[in-house]
């Protein structure tokens, strides 16, 4: 097997190189059979897919920490918080078991309390999610009799295929847009159309606001609904895209009706893949950012990394294939110039970065809030609500992003604000003592390349976005007064950008999610499988399909098309590996 190939040293003499970790100092001309460039949680997935299966693979972060989007951090030390992701939605990725996760640390806790809370005094008040399983729970939240009917024989179907709906929505590769497969006969439709009793094929174009409204979703469910899919996705108004933001929605709740995340926090997950890589021989570099991947006669043949970098060899060669775990928008400027045409380049560039960013903050609180409208569940605290859910304001505040393109200033747009608090259902997130908690509140706003008043006009207005939300949270929770807030703890998308080279747009989605940026679209029609114009070079980001939320299926949708890419792969296919049962090769789709 390659894996187990010795590497010859620069000179040619068959002595085996001196690696990393053994007291040597990395070997000049080194290689590997794959480099992935970015120590983000794709990166160090497909890392890990690799070297399970074989392969020398070799990982260069720029940071000097792996995680990327999956990271913690303590800025009093004993209270971890999420700068940007907060939940797992990958309970249903077959990299859990396929690399055996559980082995290398990785646990997962059920959050208590997906609620959604309209503004005060409105009718309806809170919700607990969309799993009821009665008629009369739907009528109690305000559906009407054929709406609740509907609902519910709905939510039934659904349930008994959820795992095999969402498998084939997000971890199965997108088809070549040049097959001309109808999107009728994509997987995740024609299962959708089983399980939906009222599906009509107009729904193919449907949003997911119009698809709701259909379905006669009464607020705030509705409102939920909504920001769950524009904070983690497929936006709610573009059309075409009532399945796929659908579908986020039921990832949130994959377990029990109830969010998950991993015990520690996010960054327990990059920390379970690096020990999986490690465990199985790979080489993970941090502080060694790829400055140029390297191009010769259009195939990738390595990299180089950054001369100011802790590696004593800057070029690092690949035998098979260069991984970029990072933006699309950075491809052209990190490949070998000449690599890509002007008509290509100029694609990436037209790339839309307009779906909006989060404004993160938590605070670290000395009491817990009390929800008037929100109860507790089996005595413990919420842990996870949609405050002011309103679809009118919800309606506003995408507008003050998308058209008006800056962040609210007028508190009633304050709309679909998350509050989370993970430390309630895992306390080692908490580590501080004395009854403290680490409260999470997420709000929309522009993204710094798309607002009007340039890229840093979010955090010129850091302090009056904060004060809002502490006095939104405040009308739920009136125990809330000033006193209690003991630290606070901002990330804007412009503060994301500067942490994470990779968070362009400032998130982990870093573009506008449309129709025509998703499945065989996205990120381009020429990229959707993870394939680029160069040989050998593949993307492996969260910016190619299906994009978005920490899924791992980018890398396991990529191990597709490297065992048809690679005899060397789909020669040593392990049997722990099985694909996607709806995977299309290119040899059998250009039939």
């Amino acid at each position: 097997m390659i894996a187990e190939q010795r590497i010859q040293d620069a000179a040619g003499t068959g002595r085996p190189a001196v690696e990393v970790g053994n007291g040597g100092r990395m070997p000049r001309r080194s290689s590997y059979d794959f480099v992935v460039a970015g120590g983000g949680p794709n990166g160090l997935t497909i890392a890990a897919y690799l070297a399970k299966w074989g392969f020398s693979v070799c990982v260069l972060e720029a940071r000097p920490e792996i995680g990327g989007g999956a990271e913690n951090v303590e800025p009093i030390p004993g209270y971890s918080v999420d700068p940007h992701a907060c939940f797992f939605y990958g309970r249903g990725a077959p990299g859990l078991e396929q690399l055996e996760l559980g082995k290398y640390g990785f646990r997962t806790s059920p959050a208590p309390g997906n609620f959604i809370a309209g503004p005060s005094g409105a009718a309806g008040g809170a919700d607990r999610s969309m799993k009821m399983d009665s008629i009369d729970q739907f009528l109690e939240m305000g559906f009407d009799v054929d709406s609740a009917k509907l609902g519910l024989e709905f939510q039934q179907k659904l349930k008994a295929r959820l795992p095999e709906f969402l498998r084939s929505l997000y971890w199965t590769p997108p088809y070549d847009h040049r097959w001309g497969v109808a999107r009728e006969e994509h997987p995740s439709v024609k299962i959708f159309k089983e399980v939906f009793p009222a599906w009509d094929d107009s729904m193919l174009d449907m949003s997911l606001y119009e698809w709701i409204e259909l379905m006669g979703v009464p607020d705030p469910q509705k409102c939920g609904m909504m920001i769950n899919a524009w904070g983690n996705g497929p936006h709610p108004c573009w059309k075409g895209m009532a399945i796929p933001a659908f579908g986020v929605g039921e990832l949130m709740s994959y377990v029990d009706g109830m969010p998950v995340t991993p015990v520690g926090g996010m960054h327990a997950l990059a920390h379970a893949m690096a020990r999986c890589a490690i465990a199985n021989g790979a080489k993970i570099f941090v502080n060694s950012p790829v400055s140029e991947v390297l191009v010769e006669d259009g195939q990738a043949y390595g990299v180089r990394v950054d001369d100011n970098s802790a590696l004593q060899e800057k070029t690092i060669r690949a035998n098979l294939g260069v991984i970029l775990n990072m933006h699309v928008k950075q491809l052209p400027e990190l490949v070998t110039r000449g690599s890509f045409t002007p008509d290509f380049i100029q694609k990436i560039d037209n790339l839309s970065l307009k779906g909006g960013s989060l404004f993160v903050t938590n605070f670290v609180v000395n009491e817990f809030p009390r929800f008037a409208a929100v109860p507790e569940i089996d005595g413990r605290p919420v842990t996870s609500t949609v405050l002011n859910a309103d679809t009118p304001r919800l309606l506003e505040l995408m507008r003050d992003v998308h058209s008006f393109r800056t962040h609210p200033t007028d508190p009633d747009h304050f709309a679909g604000v998350w509050y989370i608090c993970h430390g309630a259902h895992d306390r080692s997130r908490v580590r501080g003592g004395n009854g403290n908690y680490v409260l999470t509140l997420n709000l929309q706003v522009p993204a710094p390349e798309d607002h009007r008043d340039g890229p840093d006009a979010v955090n010129r207005a850091k302090d009056e976005i904060v004060a809002t939300l502490k006095a939104q949270l405040r009308e739920y929770a009136p125990n809330m007064t000033e006193d209690k807030f003991v630290a606070t703890f901002v990330n804007t998308p412009r503060d994301s950008e500067i942490r994470n080279m990779a968070f362009v747009g400032g998130n982990w989605m870093g573009m506008r999610e449309s129709e025509q940026e998703w499945g065989q679209n996205k990120p381009l029609p020429e990229l959707a499988r993870y394939r680029t114009p160069v040989d050998g070079l593949y993307l492996c980001h969260q910016t190619s399909h299906p994009g978005g939320l920490v899924l791992m299926a980018v890398p396991y949708n990529l191990m597709h098309i490297l065992h048809e890419d690679y005899e060397a792969v789909s020669k040593t296919t392990p049997d722990w590996w099985y694909p996607s049962p709806w995977h299309i090769t290119d040899k059998e789709g250009a039939r």
